[in-house]
């Protein structure tokens, strides 16, 4: 399974692979890291061929070995990395001693395939890629059709958005435009906009998430800007009893999809 094997953290691929958290260094070489084994079964399971996979047998459970062992029959290298070596590439503080190189994930906002009458969640503006992940982890678990980052700070190949997503980005169909093509797609394909900010004066309980919706959130600091709140069909707002006045962007998102969730169950 194992052909080749790299002990030092000073080896020109352990370079690479740190140089790969960079932003343009992953687009110029059309590649994205998976880091974990979970996020990686995941990756695996939709259909991803990993072009390499970085593993570190002190640090993984001996049972996991025949996810690597999938890989290599798929015509992906395995190697095997130091502890030291993998501490280097590794991203958590407790790495479970599985990395991969994988192909970028796809971002075209013409080559999305949504449905009739689809859930979509449209994150305008965030900046942490933790919140990015997360939010594409509940609209996996609530059944979205896809999730679209409009006008986004961050990119899907992060390697922290696919560690708080669990690897979720490979599940779930994902895009990332401009807000213009973004709202122009959506008045297009005639799916309901229904986007979220304190002031507005209807409850979210009291909006109908039946038939083809996108649920909008906006950014941590500033919210939906105003060209996303006029042109929305809905303004909803979460209920607020405390102190403060807004939830973290994740958490908003995640209330409002199970809303939709809710409404749109059979029966």
């Amino acid at each position: 399974m194992i052909g080749v094997e790299i002990t030092s953290p000073a080896n020109p691929r352990i370079k690479q692979l740190v140089a790969l958290r960079r932003r343009r260094v992953r687009d110029d070489a059309g590649v994205t890291l998976v880091e974990g084994y979970e996020e990686l079964e995941l990756a695996l399971a939709a259909g991803i061929k990993p072009l390499e996979i970085f593993i570190c047998q002190e640090f993984i459970d001996s049972g996991q070995l025949r996810l690597a062992d999938r890989a290599a029959e798929r015509g992906t290298e395995v190697v095997h990395v130091s502890p030291v070596a993998f501490r280097k590439i590794a991203y958590r503080e407790s790495p479970d001693g599985w990395l991969a190189v994988v192909p970028a994930v796809g971002t075209g906002l013409g080559g999305l395939e949504v449905g009739a009458s689809p859930l979509v969640v449209i994150c305008q503006g965030v900046e942490k890629p933790g919140n990015l992940g997360a939010i594409l982890r509940t609209a996996d678990a609530a059944g979205a059709a896809a999730v679209i980052a409009t006008d986004p700070v961050t990119d899907w190949g992060n390697p922290n958005v696919i560690r708080a997503s669990k690897g979720t980005v490979f599940s779930v169909p994902v895009a990332a435009s401009s807000s213009e093509l973004v709202l122009d797609w959506l008045a297009e394909r005639s799916i309901k906009l229904v986007a979220t900010t304190p002031g507005a004066a209807m409850l979210l309980t009291q909006a109908d998430f039946s038939g083809p919706v996108a649920i909008a959130v906006g950014s941590e600091k500033y919210g939906l800007p105003e060209e996303w709140l006029s042109r929305a069909d809905v303004l909803v707002r979460i209920p607020m009893f405390g102190r403060a006045d807004s939830l973290n962007v994740a958490t908003a998102a995640a209330v409002v999809c199970y809303e939709a969730v809710r409404q749109r169950l059979p029966g």
